[in-house]
């Protein structure tokens, strides 16, 4: 599992031009799920991005998670956090998991983090949807996690 997590001022998912869901401060995850993931690898997703400090502190060091700010967090799936494109010019997705397989893991991921964090504050896109996501990156700050630690 893969996760490109941006602290943002705000961010939103917008589906046929309407507003699908939206957050203010807090991250916005962009997350691929790929071929090989299981329970550890949404556990350690989560585990990191509900810990991972980088929210400054009064001092305006990167010392507080999203716990220590009360934000919000906006799920997005995203397979081509798996597209290999190392070889010729078109990248391949063989490693992305496809269809209902993988939106089912999205949704698992989606209710361990409401049940770990917060149902309020966890918003999401919609799997399978062509959305455009807007953000306002804080910072900016972007943070590339990858369960296999490949990265």
């Amino acid at each position: 599992m893969r996760a490109a997590v941006q602290r943002v001022k705000t961010a939103s998912v917008i589906i046929n031009n309407n507003n699908y869901s939206s957050i203010n401060q807090g991250l916005l995850v962009l997350l691929g799920i790929s071929v090989n993931d299981k329970d550890p690898d949404l556990d350690y997703i989560i585990d990191k991005i509900i810990n991972l400090r980088i929210f400054t502190d009064d001092n305006g060091k990167m010392n507080n998670d999203i716990t220590s700010i009360q934000g919000e967090f906006l799920i997005v799936s995203q397979f081509t956090l798996y597209g290999d494109a190392r070889k010729g010019r078109r990248p391949s997705f063989i490693e992305a998991e496809k269809g209902e397989k993988a939106e089912n893991i999205y949704n698992i991921f989606i209710e361990k983090l409401k049940n770990q964090y917060s149902s309020e504050k966890v918003k999401n896109g919609k799997f399978g949807a062509k959305m455009e996501v807007s953000l306002i990156n804080n910072g900016p700050v972007t943070i590339l996690l990858d369960s296999e630690k490949k990265f």
